[in-house]
């Protein structure tokens, strides 16, 4: 699939809940969309994120190391709901046992 296809199935809203920014994330997340999720999960300021990964399709290197980054950033204030593929994704790269990732 081409990467201009890609981005147009890609969205990253936030909503902010209290001192939480809530992002919701749809379609693939791949090395063309990887940084706009960082930056949706990070701009608002607000000190714990719930990344909200469960419409997510696609989910690659590039997305995971954004992931990794968005941890980094807010270490125990961060959730992650993922898709099932995300889910598999995580298992396969040794990551499913985060404390940030939900069930």
């Amino acid at each position: 699939m081409d990467q201009e296809r890609a981005d147009q199935n890609f969205t990253a809203t936030s909503a902010v809940e209290a001192d939480r920014v809530v992002v919701t994330v749809t379609g693939e997340v791949d090395m063309s969309t990887a940084d706009a999720m960082f930056e949706t999960g990070t701009r608002d300021g607000r000190p714990a994120a719930t990344i909200d990964l469960r419409a997510v399709s696609f989910f690659d290197s590039a997305a995971i190391h954004a992931l990794l980054r968005l941890a980094e950033h807010y270490g125990d204030r961060l959730t992650v709901l993922p898709s099932p593929q995300v889910h598999r994704v995580l298992e396969i790269s040794g990551l499913s046992t985060q404390p940030w990732l939900s069930d």
